[in-house]
């Protein structure tokens, strides 16, 4: 799923962000609701405020799923340790699991705001010194081994970089009373009966299965209990 978090809202979905604003002033939030989730699903536009009333209102219905979902989706595009606290404490109220967080993800995510403009540049510099150094081959120029070296760890570096922020995919289980299995068949072995709002890293995927990890264990989920986070 692609989303904008920079809105450029249509004169229609002005009138209606400002519409559902108004509603949700007044305090009728399920009627806010349905307009906020009928810009995001039509045009896929959000602003923060927006993610945070929409979390707001799907906490107070008791729908964690969707309260985490708009949270997580908020942090992605906002990285703050306020956002992570509130899932945090939402989490544990609810004894809800998959929420913890440490100082290395918190920078990764501060980091991936900035991701890809880092890593063209990081690239651009690559082809533009391969360019160069076989310009001056071609003259008779011959590299000195640290040269040579120094290239190659810049190299590894960069492939260190894509990997290294890799967030993972990662889900939550949108269902209550969902089967959690030890393999993607219905005949498998029972390791777990889930609620909803529990956060599962997705590790793979089998046809109507999503490979995840659970308590530690490698298990098996059906895709429609998975709400995929983006």
């Amino acid at each position: 799923m692609t989303l904008s978090a920079k809105p450029a809202y249509s004169q229609e979905d002005n009138f209606t962000l400002n519409k559902a604003d108004s509603l949700f002033q007044t305090q009728h939030y399920t009627d806010a609701l349905k307009l906020y989730e009928q810009i995001l699903e039509n045009d896929q536009l959000y602003s923060p405020q927006m993610l945070l009333k929409m979390a707001y209102i799907k906490e107070g219905l008791r729908d964690y799923t969707g309260a985490m979902y708009y949270l997580h989706l908020f942090y992605t595009k906002e990285p703050s340790r306020s956002v992570l606290r509130k899932m945090e404490e939402l989490a544990q109220a609810h004894r809800l699991s998959g929420y913890e967080y440490n100082d290395l993800q918190f920078f990764k995510t501060q980091f991936s705001k900035h991701y890809m403009r880092i890593l063209e540049l990081m690239l651009i510099l690559a082809v533009v010194t391969v360019t160069v150094a076989a310009l001056r081959w071609r003259q008779g120029y011959r590299f000195s081994k640290s040269f040579k070296v120094g290239f190659v760890v810049y190299l590894l570096f960069i492939l260190y970089y894509v990997n290294f922020l890799n967030l993972g995919d990662a889900g939550i289980i949108k269902n209550n009373y969902v089967a959690i299995m030890s393999a993607p068949s219905a005949g498998a072995s029972w390791l777990a009966t889930a609620k909803q709002g529990h956060k599962v890293p997705i590790i793979g995927e089998q046809d109507i299965w999503y490979e995840i990890k659970w308590k530690g264990k490698t298990a098996y989920i059906r895709k429609n209990n998975l709400l995929e986070l983006p």
